[in-house]
This record gives structure tokens, sequence and C-alpha cells, in this order.
């Protein structure tokens, strides 16, 4: 592959991997069909998840669909079944390894240290913006395909972040009064031995 197939490549694959809030097993494994049709990149694709069994959407921006249909305009894809097609021999597309190895070049090009950060990285990036900005724990849910609102939690840091917000409210001042009791009563809802830290590496 040119120096210039892999640059669109990797494009495509970056921005694809942070739109579609798929986990790695699906990702490589997508299919030129499950975007492209008549010849254009689909603004919504459906795939079925590999570790559920149950389909899951995501949405296509346009301008991840121009460089999706560049990328799958290009040599490397022309005549093939899968998006991104693997370089070896005996294996029809990326493996999670050859993912892995290409997140952790792409960190360590921008100067950051690789060892926080992983694939699954890249798959709650979106989720978590989302939830921070509508606060909709069940639309993050579909969106990431869970099947329980538990997982959905404690993978973007959902309570921490509501905890947070709570705590930036409050100013618990001397002598009690309404302002301490209040605040007493949002501590005790918040049940804090129920929140759960973020962890980069961790695959839900």
């Amino acid at each position: 592959m040119s120096q210039t197939s892999t640059a669109i490549s990797d494009l495509a694959l970056f921005t694809l991997a942070i739109d579609s809030k798929l986990r790695v097993c699906n990702l490589v494994r997508l299919k030129v069909a499950d975007l492209v049709a008549g010849g254009s990149v689909r603004d919504r694709v459906s795939v079925i998840q590999s570790k559920t069994g149950r389909p899951v959407q995501f949405e296509v921006s346009e301008n991840r669909r121009i460089s999706m249909l560049t990328w799958v305009t290009s040599a490397p894809v022309l005549g093939q079944v899968f998006l991104f097609p693997s370089r070896f021999h005996g294996s029809p597309h990326i493996s999670t390894r050859q993912y892995a190895r290409l997140v952790n070049d792409w960190v360590s090009a921008i100067g950051i240290d690789p060892s926080g950060y992983g694939t699954h990285s890249l798959r709650r990036t979106k989720a978590a913006l989302i939830y921070r900005k509508i606060g909709n724990l069940r639309a993050v849910q579909l969106l990431l395909g869970h099947t329980k609102v538990d997982s959905t939690v404690r993978y973007p840091g959902v309570e921490l972040e509501d905890a947070l917000s709570i705590a930036e409210k409050i100013d618990i001042r001397g002598h009690g009064g309404r302002q301490q009791s209040s605040a007493i009563l949002h501590l005790t809802l918040l049940k804090p031995d129920r929140i759960v830290r973020f962890e980069p590496l961790r695959d839900i």
C-alpha cells in the first residue's frame, strides 16, 4: 500500500471508529456493503454485534462520508469484501491486534503516552461527549449497543460526572441550615460507594 493510501486508510478507520462507537471486533469486520449503497456512503448504518447478537445503528456525518467515499473508491478497497482489508495473506480484514498497533501509533504521534489509551478509547469518545451534552443515559445506551444500562453507567463514568456536577452547585456553609441539610441529602442519594472511576482500557 502506498503512503497516500495508508494515510487515507488511517483517516477513514480513525474517524469511523469514533463515529460508529463499535467494539473493535465489529469495527474490523465491517464490510463495504455495510456502508456503501448505490455508489454512496449511507448516513446511517446498522450492524449485528458479535458480542450480543443484537443490531446496533450508528450515524456517519457528512464530513465522514466524504473521507469514507475516498477510501472505498481507492485501489486497496476496490473489489474487496471488507472495508479494511488486511495486508497479510490468510486474513481477509485487519486484525484487532493490527488495529491496536495503529491506535498506539496515532496516540504516540501526537505526543501522548499510549499506555493509558487503547482501542476502546475511540469507542467511548463520542459516547462520553454525547452524555455530557444531553445527559440522556438511555440514548447513550442505545448508541453503544449495551443490553444493560448498568454497563452504560460504568462506561463513560456517568455517576462520577453527575456527582461532580451536583458538587459544583452546592456551597456548604457553617452552622447548619437548609443548605447543609440539602447537601447531606444529595450526598446520601448519590451513594458514593457506587461511583465508578473512568478506566481508559476497560472493555465493556
